[in-house]
């Protein structure tokens, strides 16, 4: 019996939040979207690597090329969305990702370079359109359940979309799967401008949407939400590649799906406990316990299961971290500024994935790969000592503590 009413308790988040109108809509639209998304960076090596015939290093270059035009255009096109709302960005995008996608096989590698460029600076807003969504459907009070929900959707596509990828190409060619992935984001742009999801709450001012200075929001305890997210994916990105130089050293690298399950299911499941928590660790918290629970992983390399396990406990706080910021952003950035401020955020996840994979690359590279995790794991460390001095001024301010939420304390 009393079971039973802990697991009760434990949903009651969940349920306050996928009761209100149009979450569970947007989170399922979410996940589909997302999932082309995923595959696109796999795509695109399989298809330099194979049909163009260049290295690994040349399908990095491209791979960088999207990423550091999607850090540039994120903002630009959250501002947009700010100014001009929603559908008219979702055309704008949607477009130029079906001239993209449906060219790109066609190109040669040194017009591919500055082709992925421009695609990333335009690519479909559809994290920061999510999250963004997500503050003006939930209030205030429920919004960790259903940006926990959010982070999970992410896990969800991130292992379903390469696997879909993989499989395409090794049955058909990586240029049609181009053409494919290109299709599957064309017709999440679609779907996103058919469901026009709401970027203003019905407790937000209305009338016309007035310019806000970032001065007013642009603040330390922004920026610093901003740098806890992109430590907390330079953490992730150099997690990735030193689980598989550790595999490929031991032999073991046949198992490296297995490996990378057991670190998602992980964060599946820290980020559903996050959500139902009654009272939840602030960004910070989070990173620097992800940071620690990183940097000894490596020293379990000799078998692939004992990896296995030893990352599980810094995999349940992969979800949770980007969560919490997330959450983080929606509090902080006022209405008319909220596109802008889940653009810099999405913006601050892309940097961090961008620079850690290729830190613990070159870390590996010069010494062996169990350092890769303890590189990473240390920057995001020193990240959180130097935000830390901003958390406590907060503190001492008396800053007001996030409002508890009434379904779970009523309960308990």
């Amino acid at each position: 019996m009393s079971r039973e009413v802990r697991t009760d308790v434990n949903l009651k988040p969940y349920r306050a939040a996928l009761a209100l109108p149009g979450l569970r809509t947007l989170l399922i639209v979410a996940v589909l979207a997302r999932i082309p998304l995923t595959a696109t960076g796999l795509t695109l090596t399989f298809y330099v690597v194979q049909d163009l015939g260049r290295g690994y290093g040349a399908a990095g270059l491209v791979g960088a090329a999207i990423t550091v035009g999607a850090a540039v255009g994120g903002p630009v096109l959250g501002r947009l969305i700010d100014r001009r709302g929603l559908r008219p960005v979702l055309v704008l995008t949607a477009v130029a990702e079906a001239i993209f996608w449906s060219t790109a096989p066609m190109l040669p590698y040194p017009l591919l370079l500055p082709a992925a460029f421009l695609a990333g600076s335009l690519a479909l807003p559809i994290f920061s359109v999510i999250r963004s969504s997500i503050a003006a459907i939930v209030p205030a009070d429920r919004r960790r359940a259903a940006y926990a929900l959010d982070s999970v959707s992410v896990e969800l596509a991130f292992m379903m979309g390469p696997a879909l990828a993989t499989v395409a190409v090794t049955t058909i060619s990586a240029r049609t799967t181009l053409y494919l992935v290109g299709a599957g984001i064309v017709a999440a742009g679609v779907g996103l401008f058919l469901l026009n999801p709401p970027l203003r709450g019905a407790s937000d001012p209305v009338g016309p949407q007035r310019k806000v200075p970032r001065r007013e929001w642009l603040t330390p305890r922004m920026v610093a939400v901003l740098a806890v997210s992109t430590a907390a994916t330079v953490v992730l990105g150099g997690t990735d590649v030193a689980v598989i130089a550790v595999l490929r050293d031991n032999g073991d690298i046949g198992f490296t799906g297995v490996v990378l399950a057991i670190w998602a299911v992980a964060s599946l499941v820290g980020g559903f406990a996050y959500g139902a928590a009654t009272r939840a660790p602030s960004p910070l918290a989070l990173l620097a316990v992800l940071s620690i629970a990183t940097i000894p992983v490596g020293l379990a390399g000799a078998n692939w299961w004992l990896l296995g396990l030893v990352l599980i406990p810094a995999g349940l706080l992969c979800a949770p971290t980007l969560a919490a910021t997330s959450d983080a952003i929606s509090r902080l950035a006022p209405v008319d500024a909220r596109g802008e401020a889940m653009g810099l955020h999405g913006s601050a996840i892309t940097v961090g994935i961008a620079v850690g994979a290729p830190l613990a690359g070159a870390v590996i590279d010069a010494s062996a790969p169990a350092w890769g995790f303890a590189v990473t794991g240390t920057v995001g460390g020193l990240v959180a000592l130097v935000v830390l001095p901003v958390e406590l001024r907060r503190r001492r301010a008396g800053a007001p503590a996030p409002v508890p939420e009434p379904e779970l304390t009523h309960a308990a």
